[in-house]
């Protein structure tokens, strides 16, 4: 009997020392269970902080009491530093979530989903969009299934823009891809060439805009006996000929606008290709010399099959440069005296006639014009690489 009231006693004060020790053991559980989510509560406050932080920043940009050099400050921490917090402070929510898994998986859609959103938004949706009222009407109201597409292929004014288009398309782009290829080897390895590829190159940084103001005052025409202010006219008068109406006269001004989209484009071209051609080894050419080639022979037989692949890259560039063409005609003719193309044509109708559906149509057009010409240039591309 007193054995067994010793057991039950030793019992008993076991278990009352065991409790303590339990209740100090759960208090660091919960703590740890708790600090996750306190950490997540602080980031979303550290998150909150910063939105309120851009927002005031925004305000203080529109604010015109602000003065420019304060805005162009506030402007430029919102955009790097800004930028680099709003990442991240995603980066590190991210981290706080319990579960490894999810984490994995938010983890890229963090860092490529602001990517991805604003080019569904400002790729994606805009051509859905576009494909939907080309089948409307001016207004976007009523459905009228092909009507705008009828028009757009039957219309006089319409086919003018297309037969300019295909027109520019066949004249800018050999030309700009000839000249850039010839200037390429003709100043490749000389002593002035970088004197040289520089100049030519200038040009291409010029926007459009800029260089048909440029081009306009080359081109501009006063009636005979008056003084001529444009540069060309200007040297025709002086030998002895009669000024010219390069904008105007039907038959020439489409040319004389070609002439400033192939000065901006040649330079690009020429240093493509110049760096391409510098990648041919010296012991081909010299090899083919030894066998008593000509350049004429070295440049068609070795040069040119070597630079397929670059001389596709660039005229698809060029292509879909000269496909989108805009600024110059709108800037030089308007779309005037037959210069009219199809950019200048879906500006006219969106904006001068204001219906939606055609010019909707003539965008939809011109983005079925581009994708093959992309789709060559990406398969080019690979074809190089392999």
């Amino acid at each position: 009997m007193e054995i067994n009231q010793k057991q039950s006693r030793m019992k008993t004060a076991d278990s009352a020392g065991e409790q303590p020790s339990r209740q100090h053991s759960r208090r660091p559980l919960a703590s740890a269970a708790l600090a996750p989510g306190l950490r997540f509560l602080g980031w979303l406050l550290i998150a909150a902080a910063v939105i309120l932080a851009f927002r005031a920043g925004l305000a203080l940009i529109q604010d015109k009491t602000t003065p420019r050099i304060l805005a162009m400050l506030i402007a430029t921490g919102l955009g790097v530093a800004g930028v680099w917090l709003f990442y991240w402070t995603l980066d590190r929510l991210v981290a706080l979530l319990p579960v490894a898994r999810l984490r994995r998986r938010l983890l890229p859609l963090v860092f490529a989903g602001p990517a991805l959103a604003m080019v569904f938004i400002y790729l994606v949706y805009p051509a859905a969009l576009t494909i939907y009222l080309s089948f409307h009407d001016a207004r976007s109201e009523h459905f009228v299934g092909l009507e705008n597409y009828r028009f757009v292929f039957t219309e006089p004014a319409m086919r003018t823009a297309f037969a300019n288009n295909i027109f520019w398309i066949i004249m800018v782009t050999s030309a700009s891809v000839a000249l850039g290829l010839i200037i390429a080897v003709l100043f490749d390895r000389v002593r002035y060439e970088s004197v040289a590829k520089s100049l030519i190159f200038l040009p291409t940084a010029i926007s459009f805009v800029g260089a048909s103001v440029i081009w306009k005052f080359v081109y501009a025409y006063q009636p005979k006996g008056r003084p001529q202010i444009g540069l060309l006219n200007a040297l025709v008068v002086q030998a002895g000929g009669e000024p010219v109406g390069w904008l105007i006269e039907r038959g020439i001004n489409n040319l004389a606008l070609m002439v400033v989209m192939i000065w901006l484009q040649t330079g690009f071209c020429m240093v493509v290709l110049s760096a391409a051609l510098k990648a041919i080894p010296d012991e081909i050419i010299d090899a083919a010399r030894i066998d008593g080639a000509s350049e004429l022979q070295i440049f068609f037989s070795i040069v040119i099959p070597t630079l397929r692949g670059a001389i596709m890259t660039v005229a698809t560039a060029v292509v879909i440069a000269v496909l989108k063409v805009f600024d110059i005609v709108y800037v030089m003719t308007n779309g005037q005296y037959s210069t009219e193309v199809i950019a200048n044509r879906m500006y006219a109708e969106m904006f001068r006639y204001r219906d939606y559906g055609r010019a909707s149509a003539l965008a939809v057009i011109l983005l079925l014009a581009v994708v093959p010409v992309i789709i060559a240039n990406v398969r080019n591309i690979r074809r190089q690489r392999s």
